[in-house]
């Protein structure tokens, strides 16, 4: 197996811990605020959507919206996981400001790559030729594009600065964050779709842009107390001084999880249109996205949570655990009470909008997939221990290894049954994650046999 941990080299590993016993209350407070930051930012791509749905050229706006966000996606990727690495590495001076300028040149180097591609001749290249979007798509996509350059960037610094934040157990400064995020967010749309002097497409990519700087420079302010304690913190004699070198061994397997994960959904959406049923898949897909999201982002929220709380020799180990398995068990619970009763057809059909025979395709992926909040749970959880001891690199296999199922899955079941694309996705989903989680199992065991024995 993979398990090769990399060199120990974050200088002081005490941890700020929680004031007495850690209790499941204590879990909980300290998780409670992250969780609402992350239903506050499931609010932003509804609430875009309708507004450009309501601008002039509202189709090509909302296809040009999509697509620029896509890419934005993309784009972000490799930034994405700076919250998690800042959470466990950052402990004193030093690690603290190797850190800071191994973010600072990461998000440089997005922000360059995203440059280049928007050269003209790069982007139609991209855009026209190998995606074939329409030239007036394309143009529109290019220009939301250039609206959102700033973004990748800021969602780096911002999550560098969450980290450090939450490993100060200052969670409730994080949600405060993202609630100015959302409000610059929609105050920024809502004023430009008044002025009427942009397209849709660029309204939505300068609204996330203003929202997600807003919230960068304020979770900086709201750290300014935090950073000055660890920089008055001198590293521990003995302690051996991160290489950039070594920070990259240790980020790259975490910058490639989200770039691997968000690859799964064009791959799954291409599926679904050659597969039965295909135009009923792609209605429902989104609408089974936004629904299962509500339940997987308390799972999502908690990675962090974990590695904050655990302690560098796994002390809170059991509560941590225990806790997760708790909240696994309740999302999954939550999401089944909707997918096994009458709730179903009246959350799509009243609340999302379905038609009858739409809602009632949607019923068995939604009942297959009552179990992927409690597998997001539990992949966090294993994300974390694996930070926490230092040891990355089965956390991008093990999403290599989920990438790689989802798509032989949909692979077979488009060629050789006659299994509709949405039920198909869904069992995919499902297993793919079910061989992600055991992977980890393996790992975490191994490491602890390794451990052990030392």
């Amino acid at each position: 197996m993979l398990v090769r941990s990399v060199p120990v080299f974050i200088l002081d590993t005490t941890v700020e811990t929680v004031s007495g016993p850690l209790s499941y209350g204590k879990i909980a407070r300290f998780w409670l605020p992250l969780m609402a930051a992350w239903l506050m930012m499931a609010v932003e791509g509804p609430f875009l959507a309708a507004v450009i749905a309501r601008m002039a050229g509202e189709q090509v706006n909302l296809a040009a919206y999509g697509v620029a966000y896509a890419f934005g996606l993309v784009a972000e990727s490799p930034v994405i996981m700076l919250m998690s690495a800042s959470t466990a590495l950052c402990r004193d001076r030093e690690s603290y400001r190797r850190l800071r300028t191994f973010s600072q040149l990461l998000c440089l180097g997005v922000t360059l790559v995203l440059c280049l591609f928007l050269l003209p001749g790069i982007f139609s290249l991209v855009a026209e030729g190998l995606i074939g979007l329409p030239p007036a798509v394309a143009d529109l996509t290019r220009q939301a594009l250039l609206c959102l350059l700033p973004w990748p960037a800021a969602i780096g610094i911002r999550r560098f600065y969450q980290g450090v934040l939450i490993a100060a157990h200052q969670t409730r400064r994080v949600a405060a964050g993202t609630c100015l995020r959302v409000v610059s967010m929609a105050g920024t749309a809502l004023l430009l779709y008044r002025s009427g002097l942009l397209p849709g497409a660029e309204v939505g990519a300068l609204a996330l842009t203003a929202g997600v700087v807003a919230e960068a420079m304020f979770t900086r302010l709201m750290a300014r107390h935090e950073i000055r304690r660890l920089c008055d913190l001198e590293p521990p004699p003995a302690a051996e001084i991160a290489s950039y070198r070594a920070l990259w061994s240790y980020y790259l397997p975490l910058a490639l999880t989200p770039f691997i994960g968000l690859s799964i959904h064009p791959l799954v959406t291409f599926f679904l249109g050659q597969s039965p049923q295909a135009l009923e898949s792609l209605a429902v897909m989104p609408v089974l996205y936004g629904l299962t999201f509500i339940f997987r982002a308390m799972g999502l929220s908690y990675q962090e949570v974990a590695i904050a709380l655990l302690g560098e020799n796994r002390e809170h180990y059991a509560k941590v655990r225990n806790f997760a398995a708790g909240l696994g068990i309740l999302t999954s619970l939550c999401l089944g009470l909707i997918a096994f009763s009458p709730l179903n057809l009246i959350w799509f059909e009243d609340v999302s909008g379905l038609s009858r025979e739409l809602a009632n395709f949607a019923v068995l992926p939604l009942q297959i997939m009552a179990i992927f909040p409690a597998l997001t749970v539990l992949i966090c959880f294993q994300r974390a221990v694996l930070i926490v001891g230092r040891v990355t690199r089965p956390i991008s296999f093990a999403t290599g290894v989920e990438a790689i199922a989802i798509f032989a899955l949909l692979l077979l079941v488009v060629v050789w049954f006659s299994v509709p694309g949405a039920v198909a996705a869904a069992v995919a989903y499902v297993i793919g994650r079910l061989l992600a989680v055991a992977v980890l199992k393996r790992s975490i065991t191994f490491g602890q046999a390794k451990r052990s024995l030392a």
